[in-house]
């Protein structure tokens, strides 16, 4: 985003339910921070950085996509702390405007999907100084060096927008995501900041994508509204040529205290999920940032664990684990061949903005 970038961010809020909260007796996993020598990804960073290993003529490689200012660079390394300077991808059917790369996913052909987030001018604002951002999909058969756009994922109803709204950046929208594959193969959940106009909608919500639509995802994802998943909805033209699909507005996994959108300086909302599965606590973790304002200063960095993610209501309560950096935290495992941002074991890599002063430990 033009001006999103310069402050990083879009706001929303993470799920949260205790396991006492569904009447169980459930202590959550816990997680602590540990020092490490300090390591950055090889460029700047401004959303997710997405990662994946592949054997390539008997060689195992990692590959990370980097995003700054809406332009994705790959770089293919032989480990995490020895990945090169970066290269920018190539996009046929490009969407135009910037497009930030936050999640990978590999299907059994070797076939990468990414899944991004897409900034656009608010126009159907008048307000070209802000934005509109969106959920697309890409799709590339060589191993991340070239991309081919597969269209839009999600975006946000046009009843939404927030266009009067004094936020100096978005005017409403989806973004910041986060895309994992369920252990079946089936169903691809894509965990996403919400940020409509309606304090009550504002948070992370979560949309469902059949695995076997990933070639052509448009109008097929499904939004969890609170009690079921709701797939959107195909609008004819004026002409009666084409359509384009309305999705519903997801019912946040717990909804901002104070609105991104209402005039008054002071926020609070968890933004910007990033999850993986954790094969040493055999549950899946998101970390989330937590915003105090509309200009998204840092009011920590927050963990939460669920063991399913076709339960949106089945996630711990959010617990700080950092109260500094910048934003965008996330991990990446150490496990030779097999840790990246999307899997990692006891002790992970803990990013903030693409830089790692620390490890994650987790305890169960």
């Amino acid at each position: 985003m033009r001006l999103r970038r310069a402050v990083l961010a879009i706001g929303a809020c993470v799920a949260v339910v205790s396991g006492a909260a569904r009447g169980q007796d459930v202590r959550p996993p816990t997680a602590r921070l540990v020092p490490a020598p300090r390591y950055s990804f090889p460029a700047k960073v401004d959303s997710n950085t997405p990662a994946l290993w592949s054997l390539v003529d008997g060689v195992w490689e990692m590959s990370a996509i980097t995003s700054w200012g809406g332009l994705p660079l790959l770089s293919t390394g032989s480990a995490l702390e020895h990945l090169p300077p970066p290269e920018a991808v190539q996009v046929t059917n490009h969407p135009g405007h910037g497009t930030w790369f936050e999640s990978m996913v590999e299907d059994d052909a070797g076939t990468w999907y990414s899944y991004y987030h897409h900034e656009r001018p608010a126009d159907q604002c008048v307000r070209p100084d802000r934005e509109l951002p969106r959920i697309g999909s890409m799709r590339s058969f060589d191993r991340g060096r070239t991309w081919e756009d597969l269209g839009i994922v999600l975006e946000a109803p046009a009843a939404s927008l927030a266009c009067d709204s004094s936020n100096p950046y978005m005017l409403g929208g989806v973004g910041d995501l986060s895309a994992v594959l369920d252990h079946d193969k089936q169903d691809l959940f894509i965990y996403f900041s919400q940020y409509p106009r309606d304090v009550r909608a504002q948070g992370v919500a979560v949309a469902r994508l059949a695995w076997a639509d990933r070639d052509a995802p448009t109008g097929r994802a499904a939004v969890w509204n609170g009690s079921a998943w709701i797939p959107g909805r195909a609008v004819p033209s004026a002409d009666g040529v084409s359509v384009t699909w309305e999705y519903p507005v997801g019912a946040p996994l717990v909804p901002a205290t104070r609105s991104w959108h209402d005039g008054i300086a002071s926020a609070d909302a968890y933004w910007g999920p990033s999850l993986h599965w954790n094969t040493y606590l055999e549950q899946w973790v998101m970390l989330v940032n937590r915003t105090r304002n509309e200009k998204f200063d840092l009011d920590g960095h927050y963990v939460a664990f669920t063991p399913t993610l076709s339960e949106p209501a089945s996630w711990s309560r959010p617990v700080e684990v950092l109260n500094a950096g910048g934003w965008y935290s996330q991990v990446v495992g150490l496990e030779p061949q097999d840790g990246t941002d999307k899997r990692a074991g006891q002790r992970a890599r803990f990013f903030v903005t693409g830089r790692s002063d620390h490890y994650i430990e987790f305890s169960r």
